[in-house]
This record gives structure tokens, C-alpha cells and sequence, in this order.
């Protein structure tokens, strides 16, 4: 299953690229462009979710891309930089700022 989703995934990736010009400007559309900065006091604050992150789910649900649950969105939000939570006191935190 997860070898035919990815396949099914890579073709309507290129839809969406067509659609918008680039997946970039699909996928940065959920924070209107901007990072999302939350200020998680400790890791327990972290959400694993977020409005945004249920958005790009559903959205990807209606374009009819699989595995793509609210978590996971979440979890590549953060991984590409479109949601910053790095906890208060971390290292990484204040390099960004």
C-alpha cells in the first residue's frame, strides 16, 4: 500500500506543481507564506497538530494524496522550517532569532 501511495503521491505532485506553478507555493499557502512561530515553554507543549496542519490534510485528502493525516503535516511543517517550535532556552532558538 505504501508503494502505490507513493506512486499515487508523485503523480499528483506534479498536478499540484502545474496547478500552482510549484509545490512550494501550494504548501507555504497553509501559513500564508510566513513561519509559524510558537513559543513552547517545555516539549509537552509542542502540538502535534495545528489549524494549519488540518488544512494541508484535508486539502491533500480532496486532491486524493494518501497518508497525509493532520499529524504527519504537522511533523513536515516543522521539519521545513513553515512552523518553528523549538522550546524557550533552546540553543537552536536563539540562533534563529
Amino acid at each position: 500500500m505504501k508503494i502505490e501511495a507513493a506512486i499515487n503521491n508523485a503523480r499528483l505532485f506534479k498536478a499540484v506543481q502545474k496547478e500552482f506553478g510549484s509545490f512550494d507555493k501550494y504548501i507555504w499557502s497553509f501559513t500564508g507564506g510566513k513561519t509559524v512561530v510558537n513559543n513552547p515553554r517545555t516539549l509537552k507543549d509542542v502540538p502535534a497538530t495545528s489549524a494549519q496542519s488540518d488544512a494541508m490534510s484535508k486539502d491533500l485528502g480532496a486532491r486524493g494524496f494518501k497518508f497525509r493525516g493532520s499529524t504527519i503535516c504537522y511533523a513536515f511543517m516543522q521539519a521545513v522550517g513553515m512552523v518553528d517550535d523549538h522550546v524557550a532556552g533552546c540553543w537552536r532558538k536563539k540562533i534563529a532569532k
